[in-house]
């Protein structure tokens, strides 16, 4: 299951330079892929297979797949229908068709995500995947990004399928939640029950009728027939909209008999298979008539398979491999007759036929199916679905009655839409001659017309071979409760009983209502009786656009302190009243100081930030409030943490120097402070002494012995290191710091976006760039220079003593940069405190050399340095994770070397210089945009 998995992201990267290569022919050797990946899934068909890859355990993300006979069906159909799909693009597209190598990548992906899906056992692996789907079904909807249809439609499929799939993610947390475990297989064993689990099947369901377009959330798959019409025959045929069949079908041995289960999967399936067969019958694109008549059958299959009894479960798959095959055939049909005649509209096409008998014969093939004529598969299926819903005592009477008539009007429309499907595109229409797009039809070759000739006549061969076919689907059927003392099995002849009798009916109705067609239009049934579900889509939109204008506009009125005092009023006000509503068992314990030192710290703290409240000079502001945090750092340092006093001294003084980067820019004193100073210094008081409350009560709230005394311990017997901070980074909680190194890289990035617009990327100014006049003065001046940058600095703002400083102190800070970074696993310091030390270093080179200096120190890109950090980071994770071990799990290293003697080495230490390095990159981006770009402008207006 890996290797296959691994086998699609391979094709996946090899794809574009494979279609710049070999064009349209680049396809035909990416078909091998899921084809090779099929024959393995039919070699282990009837036996049951389990992958378990420790990943991240203590987030329940560990790599947990089964295959058994429900993700058999499933992968056979994403597979095999890949293959062919991929078969037909080899003539579907020209060699100069727009971004076809992405194109194919998205394919390919599509396919291995899918097979991702239906053998994930861990629900959170299944949601990535189901998520993965609804990103890649974005972007081939979306393939033609030119056209706005296409832009809006792959929009809309992401908002709806989207908004479903994060239901679906509560609905999964709260399933795993109550029974302890996020893997399928344990909650279908143990299903809990009780309100909760009723409203977390519910979300589920929610995002599995999203994803199958059931109604009302079915409006998105018609506006999806913007892609191309591979990606409606593979993704809105046999997998993407599959994926909701098969979590109901999954869940249903567990969950059928659950308070939420028939209401919602029943009610709603058949709903969808009548009103969209109506829409199907009334539509002239051939291409929305299957559309409408897809969302139909999805409807018709997730009421099945959400029954719950084997019978239905059993017709349920059998409908399943029935609708892929025949609906992404007639899929295909419809892109060879729009290719050849340049139209899909039924009113336009006639003697289509004639032209090319063997189409039509291949269309009228997979319609009959489709319809559910003898002897097809499509017929053993909907025979099997009257069967069982005749038959089942997990439905009242009533229901019975209702569901069964329900299948009938839906199975009469979907007759009389087969029809008109059939004669529209390739009949005579009473017209002598053909007409003018059938006139300039070309013929389609043998490999486009392979594909959809396979499945055609494949639902043929699997309707005549229908008891091989029930003994592949028998094995998931076989888990659900069977209501008959016989068990019922697929089979073309059953005998005369009410299903035959329905069969009748629907064959006589279907066909007297497609007579009845003109009849009908002359009715004038232009309005749908429930309303337009897309313009509802619409409104709805609009609606959320209309409040979210109306809400920003009151809260955020363009006024920062505004904006930062209501979300500080909501700080404070909010916990406050939580805490005198429901109260606390504890009240805290305050211990005031443990030395009189931390009390000389304290007083300056207080005084620091009432200086804040007050100044009105920016930069002096800024230096007290340095002071608050700078006297943080001491008491840190007073309570036994080094590590946390140095980083905090670090990042203090850091922040120091890019606020007084960005106040250049600004007046010197702010003078709107004047009338709000006490409101402001009253809003701080209130905050500070939330927070304090909130700290003193949770520690009060404490019932067992904190976890910070285990962390020495466990930091050095799991993580080989003494310094506790740093094993918590890099190796404890290694997940939380890739995280927030990935924050500040997209920080950097978006600081830098700020200030350049036009031109993200590049390093700063060297010498080399200053212009021709300043070189010849430098080129002609006998000082002695310190700093090569030094010499380009107007005399009037140049520090010779700065300069001389920096020169010696510079070498010293970066060595201590890297003693930091050596030590910190067991002394003060790390990746962290390493980075700021040396981007500290850089910022004292910029200060006393300008922008030209900073090149000088650093000729390379920020973002190459930050994007090597990343790889260093994320690397680590992905080589744990091959070698067998947890993502980001460290090892430890020891050996002895020549002259060194014996060396400890924790691979930690490469994550850590990832750390190291983003920090890096992150100073030098800042001072490249906020120093050097601004530098450049402040020397333009001067100019």
């Amino acid at each position: 299951m890996l290797a296959i998995l691994i086998a699609h992201a391979v094709a996946t990267l090899v794809a574009p330079p494979l279609v710049r290569v070999m064009g349209r022919n680049a396809f035909l050797p990416l078909a091998l892929v899921p084809l090779a990946s099929l024959g393995w899934v039919i070699s282990n068909w009837s036996t049951e297979r389990t992958l378990q890859i420790a990943w991240a355990p203590g987030l329940s993300m560990n790599i947990d797949m089964r295959f058994d006979s429900l993700a058999a069906i499933m992968s056979a159909l994403v597979l095999g229908i890949g293959a062919l799909i991929l078969l037909y693009c080899a003539r579907y597209f020209t060699d100069d068709e727009p971004r076809l190598g992405i194109f194919a990548a998205q394919m390919v992906a599509f396919a291995g995500a899918m097979f991702g899906l239906v053998t994930s056992d861990n629900m959170l692996v299944l949601y990535i995947f189901w998520e993965l789907t609804t990103v890649l079904s974005f972007l081939l909807v979306g393939h033609y990004a030119e056209r706005a249809s296409s832009r809006r439609a792959a929009t809309q499929a992401l908002l709806v399928t989207t908004a479903g799939g994060l239901a679906m993610l509560v609905g999964v947390i709260v399933l795993g939640q109550l029974v302890g475990s996020y893997n399928l297989s344990d909650v279908i064993a143990a299903a809990p029950s009780g309100w909760l689990a009723g409203v977390g099947i519910a979300l589920v369901l929610v995002g599995a009728l999203s994803k199958s377009a059931v109604v009302p959330l079915h409006f998105w798959l018609p506006g999806a027939m913007a892609a191309p019409t591979p990606v409606s025959a593979y993704l809105h045929a046999a997998a993407m909209v599959k994926a909701g069949i098969y979590l109901v079908a999954r869940l249903a041995p567990a969950f059928a008999d659950a308070a939420p289960w028939r209401p919602i999967v029943v009610t709603l399936g058949l709903a969808s298979m009548l009103l969209a067969g109506w829409r199907a019958f009334r539509a002239f694109d051939l291409k929305l008539i299957l559309a409408f008549g897809t969302v139909s059958q999805l409807g018709f299959l997730i009421a099945l398979v959400g029954i719950g009894s084997r019978e239905a479960a059993l017709a349920g798959m059998a409908m399943v491999v029935a609708h892929a095959m025949f609906k992404a055939c007639l899929f295909m049909v419809v892109g060879i007759v729009d290719h050849g005649a340049g139209t899909r509209d039924i009113r336009k096409l006639a003697h289509l036929g004639k032209r090319t008998p063997f189409l039509a014969a291949v269309a009228a093939v997979a319609a009959m199916s489709m319809a559910g004529l003898p002897v097809f598969i499509g017929f053993v299926g909907k025979e099997a679905a009257l069967e069982a819903v005749q038959v089942t005592t997990l439905l009242s009477s009533w229901a019975r009655i209702a569901a069964l008539t329900a299948i009938v009007v839906g199975s009469i429309l979907t007759l009389a839409y087969s029809i008109r499907f059939v004669w529209g595109a390739f009949g005579r229409k009473q017209l002598k001659r053909p007409s003018p797009a059938v006139q300039g039809f070309h013929a389609p070759g043998p490999l486009l017309l392979f594909s959809p000739t396979v499945l055609a006549f494949g639902g043929l061969a699997a309707g005549l071979a229908a008891p091989w076919i029930d003994t592949l689907l028998s094995p998931y059927a076989d888990t659900l409760p069977s209501t008959l003392d016989k068990p019922y099995h697929l089979a073309l002849w059953h005998g005369v009983g009410l299903p035959l009798v329905l069969t009748a009916v629907v064959v006589v109705g279907g066909t007297a209502l497609y007579f009845a067609h003109r009849t009908i239009s002359r009715l004038k049934f232009e309005r749908p009786m429930l309303g337009n579900a897309d313009r509802m889509y619409d409104e709805t939109l609009r609606l959320m656009d209309t409040v979210s204008m109306r809400l920003t506009g009151f809260l955020q009125r363009g006024s920062l302190p505004l904006t930062q005092a209501t979300i500080l009023m909501t700080l404070v006000l909010l916990p406050t009243i939580l805490l005198f509503v429901f109260g606390v068992a504890d009240r805290p314990r305050l211990r005031w100081w443990d030395s009189p030192f931390e009390f000389v710290v304290v007083l300056a703290i207080i005084g620091g930030a009432l200086a804040a409240a007050i100044m009105r000079n920016r930069i002096a502001g800024v230096l007290v409030v340095g002071l608050t945090g700078y006297g943080c750092g001491l008491l840190f340092a007073f309570h036994g943490a080094p590590d946390l006093a140095l980083t905090q001294a670090l990042v203090e003084t850091l922040t120091l120097v890019i606020f007084v980067l960005v106040l250049r820019k600004l007046p010197a004193e702010n003078r709107h402070v004047a009338g709000n100073r006490l409101r402001r210094a009253l809003l701080g008081v209130a905050v500070g002494a939330t927070v304090t409350g909130i700290g003193a009560f949770a520690v009060a709230a404490r019932s067992t012995e904190p976890i910070a005394l285990l962390l020495p311990q466990a930091a050095y017997e799991s993580g080989d290191g003494k310094n506790v901070v740093n094993v918590l980074l890099v190796d404890i909680r290694a997940w939380d710091t890739l995280g927030e190194i990935s924050v500040l890289l997209v920080a950097a990035t978006g600081v830098a976006s700020l200030v350049f617009r036009t031109r993200r990327f590049g390093a700063a100014p060297r010498v080399a760039d200053a212009p021709a006049a300043q070189l010849d003065a430098v080129a002609a001046s006998t000082e002695t220079t310190w700093l090569r940058g030094g010499d380009l600095i107007d005399p009037r703002h140049r520090s010779l003593i700065l300069e001389v400083t920096t020169r010696l102190v510079f070498p010293t800070m970066m060595v201590l940069s890297v003693y930091f970074f050596f030590a910190g696993h067991n002394a003060p310091g790390g990746g962290f405190a390493g980075g700021l030390t040396a981007g500290l270093a850089l910022v004292l080179r910029y200060l006393a050399g300008g922008r030209y200096e900073l090149g000088e120190a650093v000729p390379i890109d920020a973002g190459k340095i930050l994007g090597l950090g990343l790889i260093f980071s994320a690397g680590t994770a992905l080589v744990s994770l091959f070698l067998g071990a947890p993502a980001l799990s460290s090892a430890t290293l020891e050996l002895t070397l020549p002259l060194l003697g014996d060396v400890k080495m924790v691979t930690a230490l490469f994550f850590d210089l990832g750390v190291y390095l983003i920090v890096v990159g992150l100073v030098v981006d800042v001072l490249r945009s906020l120093g050097a770009r601004l530098d450049a402008e402040i020397v333009g207006e001067r100019r």
